[in-house]
């Protein structure tokens, strides 16, 4: 069912609907758009209040295990009230707080082989804000199996990138990373304001593909570098012989 913009949706959304090819309509599409996010840890806290706060309808949130100290330095949507319970709960609350009327969805599961399909299926639109490979290339490769689009965000110290993929048009993440780096552990050294700058990056293309506004950066990568303030957007390819996407047409 869609769901028109009510009085109180042009009043609280009334500055962004001033964007000349957003408006209304872009505004209506967000209300009825559903979007998943895979970790709301210290990307996925900034990409789901972003689209909350900018009024998407839905937010499926999926993240497993309790909040620890540790989580407190990055994760806005955590609380220290809210220590040794589980962070996907946490996070469902504050945004609610933020905006009553959000449907969420919250499920105390990380992404694997298992669950993908079934969580990938609840929504528009994935992002992935997972840090473990073995989650991403679960959610890759359920996205391109169902056509849905998948905003790719990560960080490293003062390091950042983000990309979409667009199945069957764009590479998708085993395009780029046919195997888990080896080098990759799960524990990294990480600023909050770093996980913040790509977790609003990718709010901001969430945004872009739902509405239609802009340009996606399909086919292209944004790397950033917050020790030098430098950014760079190059093009990517896709390997017509990966095992993913390969054989996938647009």
């Amino acid at each position: 069912m869609s769901h028109d913009l009510s009085a109180r949706d042009r009043e609280v959304y009334e500055w962004q609907m001033w964007v000349p090819d957003f408006g209304a309509a872009g505004q209506r599409k967000l209300k009825n758009a559903s979007v998943l996010i895979s970790r709301c840890g210290g990307l996925g806290s900034y990409v789901a209040y972003g689209l909350a706060s900018a009024g998407v309808g839905r937010l499926v949130l999926a993240h497993a295990g309790n909040l620890k100290p540790a989580d407190l330095n990055r994760q806005i949507l955590m609380t220290a009230d809210w220590l040794g319970k589980p962070r996907v709960e946490c996070a469902a609350r504050r945004l609610k707080e933020l905006k009553p009327d959000l449907e969420v969805l919250a499920i105390g599961e990380n992404m694997c082989a298992a669950n993908a399909e079934r969580i990938v299926g609840e929504a528009d639109l994935v992002v992935d804000c997972a840090p473990i490979f073995e989650e991403r290339f679960a959610m890759n490769a359920a996205c391109v199996r169902q056509r849905k689009p998948l905003i790719e965000c990560s960080m490293y110290e003062f390091e950042c990138q983000i990309t979409t993929v667009r199945p069957g048009k764009t590479p998708c993440l085993a395009c780029l990373h046919p195997q888990k780096p080896e080098a990759w552990k799960r524990q990294f050294p990480v600023f909050g304001a770093v996980a913040g700058t790509v977790g609003c990056l990718g709010a901001a293309e969430a945004i872009k593909v739902l509405s239609g506004v802009g340009e996606p950066l399909y086919g292209r990568m944004l790397r950033g570098d917050l020790r030098a303030m430098a950014f760079r957007t190059f093009k990517l390819k896709r390997d017509p012989a990966c095992k993913v996407c390969g054989g996938i047409g647009g």
